[in-house]
Parts: structure tokens; sequence; C-alpha cells
């Protein structure tokens, strides 16, 4: 994922990821920049789904933005 395409859809992406996955609440969803590892590991536990497929859904949401 193009870091810099993905730091100027952050707000959109955050929307879709909340109706995916219903119980993601901001906190979880706060983005700092080289944390990236924080922030996909706290989806992990929300989600249950792995690293792989929390990226690959973060980047068909970024293609769909496009």
């Amino acid at each position: 994922m193009d870091d810099l395409r993905f730091k100027g859809k952050w707000n959109q992406l955050k929307g879709k990821a909340k109706q995916q996955w219903g119980n993601l609440t901001d906190d979880d969803l706060t983005y700092v920049e080289g944390k990236e590892d924080e922030l996909y590991g706290r989806l992990q536990e929300k989600t249950g789904k792995s690293k792989d497929e929390i990226k690959s859904w973060f980047d068909k949401q970024m293609e769909d933005l496009d």
C-alpha cells in the first residue's frame, strides 16, 4: 500500500472499516505515522483477521476510492 495515498484517503478508509467491522472505534483506527504495525495489531485483535487479510482489504478499498 502506498503510504502517501493511504494517508490522503485515511478518513474515507476509516469509515469503510467501521462499516465492515462494526465493533471498531475511532481509537482502534488511530493512525500514527511509523506505527502501522500497532494499527494492524489492534485491527487483528478486534476482527480476528490476519495482518495480510487486513492489508488486502485496505488495498482493495484504496482501489475502489481511486
